[in-house]
């Protein structure tokens, strides 16, 4: 049965570049945090925020390879102690497995974002749920955000379960701490995939759910 009160909420992240060709980076990654209200750690970055103001840091939003080290560090003891009811999953590409067709934004980033979605939503009851909502950071490239809109309504129609109520809203990262903190989950995952990079990875390791390489089997290279 439906609680009226209960919406879902999925903040979603990205890492890596979309430049298909051996300038780019080797791995693409969306990285999903799913939880319900309330939201606690947005008191303490808050806090955090204006702690550092004080001391003199010009620090206007959370931002993981921006921000120094002892900045990191702080707030991933944040997230750690606010990891209760979150699940983390990230969906990564090898982009030199992704075959030409599929790499144009506008076809690769709805598809990828159509995957990743359709797996969260398969782990919940959405009967439970007024309302799945899904905050992404801007859009990618700007001057194609009208068809990749487009494109992102149309796949998630096709991929997502029936019964699926959602809204997909791009909102600014600086705006929304919770995508902060996604930027940072995905962050500490990017170093893991990149660079075997456990340190962050630790961090919110009990909160991952999935790491889905979604080109894992394949073995033609394109570049």
């Amino acid at each position: 049965m439906c609680d009226p009160t209960r919406h879902l909420y999925i903040f979603l992240d990205e890492a890596g570049n979309l430049d298909f060709s051996p300038k780019g980076t080797k791995y693409f990654q969306l990285a999903a945090l799913t939880k319900e209200r309330p939201f606690h750690a947005y008191k303490e970055l808050t806090e955090l925020k204006y702690d550092l103001v004080e001391l003199g840091t010009n620090l206007e939003y959370f931002h993981a390879s921006e921000n120094a080290q002892p900045v990191r560090n702080r707030v991933f003891d944040i997230i750690r102690r606010n990891l209760e009811g979150v699940r983390i999953d990230v969906l990564v590409v090898e982009k030199r497995k992704t075959g030409p067709a599929l790499q144009p934004v506008e076809r690769f980033y709805p598809q990828m974002l159509g995957y990743l979605l359709r797996y969260i939503l398969e782990q919940h009851d959405l009967q439970r749920f007024r309302e799945v909502i899904v905050i992404t950071d801007a859009l990618p490239l700007k001057k194609k955000k009208a068809a990749i809109e487009k494109a992102i309504r149309q796949t998630l129609a096709k991929m997502l379960p029936a019964n699926a109520r959602y809204r997909v809203l791009h909102h600014e990262s600086k705006s929304n701490l919770d995508l902060q903190i996604a930027d940072y989950c995905n962050w500490a995952l990017f170093r893991k995939w990149k660079d075997g990079d456990l340190r962050s990875y630790n961090v919110i390791a009990p909160a991952v759910r999935s790491e889905f390489d979604i080109f894992r089997t394949g073995t033609t290279l394109y570049y």
